[in-house]
């Protein structure tokens, strides 16, 4: 895609859920976390226009779900126990946002971590998590 930031490729991991939703993007970012972009589309705007409310609170599970999994070796299984978002910002068709990632804490039983997206430096939206971790192992479907 010619249009994205220097930096930023194909997100590395996929699942139906964020092919519908993308195509995402990642860059690395500090502290061996990365950076989640989407140039946002017809389809991710609500009646009016904007970014849909609902498409912020998918990216942000899934670069503080991700980011924060991944902070540790082996990764950790993590659940979305809780998302809290606040908008304050608009985002139209054509945007690019980034989602910036900070983990507070990632304990035996809990992580916590915040989200931090912006378009063009200015904020828009902000969201907090607390995941649920268990050291049981991923079991495949089979």
């Amino acid at each position: 895609m010619s249009d994205l930031p220097e930096g930023f490729k194909p997100l590395f991991r996929t699942s139906p859920f964020i092919d519908l939703v993308g195509p995402v993007f990642y860059r690395d970012g500090v502290e061996g976390g990365f950076v989640l972009g989407l140039r946002i589309e017809e389809k991710h705007c609500n009646g009016r226009g904007f970014a849909h409310g609902g498409l912020f609170m998918t990216l942000a599970d899934i670069a503080l779900g991700y980011n924060t999994a991944l902070s540790v070796d082996p990764p950790a299984n993590l659940t979305t126990a809780s998302l809290t978002t606040d908008f304050v910002g608009t985002v139209r068709k054509g945007d690019w946002l980034e989602i910036e990632v900070e983990i507070e804490r990632l304990g035996n039983r809990l992580a916590f971590a915040n989200a931090h997206m912006n378009v063009d430096g200015k904020r828009v939206c902000r969201a907090s998590a607390v995941f649920s971790r268990s050291e049981a192992a991923v079991r495949s479907a089979g």
